[in-house]
């Protein structure tokens, strides 16, 4: 067995493996031409022996990458624009670049784009936007950052519970319990959800505290419409038609974001559904143009630009002993979308 050390070659790793040099390095780089099974393998057998690819370990133990990767669900939610612009305002100030890569919510792809960074030599990830519930990717995201960061690269994520990293946690339970709070003392009690893509630790949470804000008040969420679609502005438009479809009784609709906030308030438009006369709607995250929608949306604020920053800090301090938190608070913001239940 080669030893492990700076004399490993690469050759070693591929012989190993049982694979050409150039699977081998195509692996390691996470780029295409390698199936996910051998690329996985091939990763394992690097860890095992404690290859070093040397030219990534010198730019990071000399400090001198410049490149900030930043990657996030969607590019064009406002959500995730107004993070980046939080991140952009710290590595300006530092003299950073930052690379922004877009996962689609697709957890293999975001693990591909992590890869991608790694073998771009970044200097710091930032990985913002949900957690996925399936423990293989959550393990096999943890494993490449781990590594990472034993070669000297920064990490720190936001709204993520479980990589082990410098993490900015959104009050994501909190905030909704303060809507499902909100709409029950405005007298709501024929309520759906519209829930966002299953799978994401933000839309259980999320969907933890609506729950805990209508138990509060001696109703079951198990009892009333969640319906699951993208959590997208479509998405949101697709739930709404079929909350009115098939439950037409329903006064209120909580959207879990506000790109579905958006997309739901589209749907009763064009239905000519009256808000909130007929129907409240509630969005979550206070993005910026959610004040001057017509009528402009009652949602929980979170400060996404501060988040961005808070990230970035948090991956510019010396590593800590054990991972750090940052918890963001939140604000209920009430405006025109919300009003008392209509009379049966």
């Amino acid at each position: 067995m080669p030893k492990p050390g700076p004399r490993l070659r690469l050759v070693d790793v591929a012989e190993r493996a049982g694979v050409s040099l150039a699977t081998a390095s195509r692996a390691l780089a996470g780029r295409d031409g390698v199936s996910e099974e051998v690329a996985d393998r091939i990763r394992q057998i690097s860890r095992e022996l404690g290859y070093v690819a040397n030219p990534y370990a010198r730019t990071l133990a000399g400090g001198v990458s410049s490149t900030v990767g930043l990657v996030v669900h969607q590019v064009d939610d406002p959500y995730f624009s107004e993070i980046a612009g939080g991140v952009i305002q710290v590595a300006d100030e530092q003299n950073l670049l930052v690379q922004i890569c877009h996962s689609g919510r697709d957890p293999d792809y975001e693990l591909r784009q992590i890869r991608n960074l790694i073998a771009q030599r970044v200097g710091i990830i930032i990985v913002a936007g949900s957690g996925f519930d399936d423990p293989r990717i959550e393990a096999e995201a943890k494993a490449d950052l781990s590594a990472f960061q034993g070669l000297g690269g920064r990490v720190a994520v936001i709204g993520r519970h479980s990589l082990g990293v410098d993490a900015v946690l959104p009050d994501n339970e909190a905030g909704g319990r303060a809507l499902g709070d909100h709409l029950v003392e405005l007298g709501h009690r024929r309520i759906a959800v519209a829930a966002g893509t299953p799978g994401l630790t933000t839309v259980a949470d999320r969907l933890a505290g609506v729950a805990a804000g209508l138990r509060a008040h001696g109703l079951s969420l198990a009892d009333l419409p969640v319906v699951h679609t993208d959590f997208t502005r479509d998405g949101g438009r697709d739930a709404a038609d079929r909350i009115i479809d098939e439950h037409p009784e329903t006064t209120a609709i909580v959207a879990l974001n506000d790109a579905m906030a958006m997309g739901v308030l589209s749907a009763l438009r064009s239905r000519r559904i009256a808000v909130p006369d007929r129907m409240s709607v509630v969005g979550f995250d206070d993005v910026s143009v959610a004040a001057d929608l017509a009528p402009s949306l009652t949602t929980v604020r979170l400060p996404m630009t501060d988040m961005g920053r808070m990230a970035l800090e948090l991956a510019l301090k010396p590593r800590a002993a054990r991972a750090r938190r940052r918890s963001t608070g939140h604000k209920l913001i009430v405006r025109d979308s919300t009003g008392p239940a209509p009379a049966r």
